[in-house]
């Protein structure tokens, strides 16, 4: 199930319950909502011209924002859609400028990739009401506004699990980009995975920049140096939540002929370096590249903002890769724990 099942099933079983909610729901006023529980109005006849704004990072970063790309262009592919991307500064402060130049532009919808867009959407938004606007990692604050949101501690639970039943150190590592409430989320569920398996196990914790310091996502000298302490003090296993930043824990994982697990994209494929390719025994797969594609098929069947669509275990909006096959060993277990958290059986901890 979190194999190639979950690589063929995942964007059929989103867009399944997205197009159906587009046909039975109508327009929110800033409800949360499950993928299951869209809304909808009458199908847009404008040409459809779609903008995104990546985050710091942009695009080539072989993680959050290539995700975001990836559906980008799947709208270009099969919904026949004009595309334009715009990246920001190093800093991000041009975020609002970025979603400006877009929308007098004619673009329509646009989409910020990141929490960060979330001021700046609101702002946007109001200023631009005919417009529809979509934000990653961030709930809606507008009527004009979808909020595509992610169970980001429900794959890392998954990670957890898997981290702990390959280490034979007992012994394993997380390293955040920055330290948020987001990147924490990925930490905590992260941890009460690898505890489900072996209680006593040591994790090693570390952020490479404090909250509201994004240089974090894209400092792979950073990421290099935390995840050799991590090797050098016994981990045997390390998993990043830190965008471009994971490559330099692949490095470091490779020096030390040790492992890794990757996020958002399948890393193993997405990393072009071929001797960090196998360092990567599995990728927690954050489905953005999903979520905004079915924003844009849902924008064009008519749906309007004001909500928020959850992408969970239970919609395979997030999960596990299995490039390489260093995971199918323990299927079942990872199957198990999955099914548990579906059926409330397991409620995995969102902070830390």
């Amino acid at each position: 199930m979190l194999g190639k099942r979950f690589n063929r099933m995942a964007i059929g079983s989103v867009a399944g319950v997205m197009l159906m909610a587009a046909a039975a729901c109508g327009g929110g006023s800033g409800g949360g909502t499950t993928a299951s529980e869209a809304p909808s109005s009458e199908a847009s006849e404008s040409t459809l011209k779609v903008g995104l704004a990546f985050d710091v990072g942009g695009r080539g970063d072989k993680s959050f924002n290539d995700a975001a790309y990836a559906g980008l262009e799947k709208a270009k592919t099969d919904l026949g859609a004009e595309i334009k991307e715009l990246s920001p500064t190093a800093d991000g402060s041009n975020r609002g400028d970025l979603l400006r130049q877009l929308a007098d532009a004619g673009y329509n919808p646009i989409i910020g990739v990141g929490f960060a867009y979330g001021d700046d959407i609101k702002k946007t938004a109001a200023e631009y009401p005919d417009i529809q606007f979509a934000v990653v990692d961030s709930a809606s604050n507008g009527p004009n506004v979808t909020g595509l949101l992610f169970a980001e501690e429900q794959g890392s639970y998954l990670a957890g699990v898997a981290a702990a039943t390959k280490s034979e150190a007992d012994h394993v590592g997380f390293v955040g980009g920055v330290e948020n409430d987001l990147i924490k989320k990925f930490e905590a569920g992260f941890v009460a995975g690898v505890k489900s398996v072996k209680p006593d196990a040591k994790i090693d914790i570390k952020y490479l920049t404090p909250d509201g310091d994004f240089s974090g996502f894209k400092a792979p000298d950073k990421g290099k140096v935390a995840a050799e302490k991590m090797y050098q003090d016994g981990a045997d296993i390390v998993y990043h939540a830190a965008g471009d930043s994971g490559l330099g824990v692949f490095q470091a994982a490779a020096a030390a002929k040790k492992k890794a697990i990757g996020v958002d994209s399948d890393q193993r494929q997405t990393v072009k370096e071929t001797n960090l390719q196998s360092v990567i025994m599995t990728s927690m797969l954050k489905r953005v590249d999903v979520g905004v594609f079915e924003f844009i098929k849902a924008f064009q069947g008519g749906a309007k903002g004001g909500t928020n669509v959850t992408y969970d275990l239970k919609v395979d909006g997030v999960g596990l890769s299995t490039t390489g096959g260093e995971i199918d060993d323990i299927k079942d277990k990872l199957d198990a724990a999955k099914q548990d958290i579906v059926d409330g059986k397991i409620t995995v901890p969102t902070k830390p």
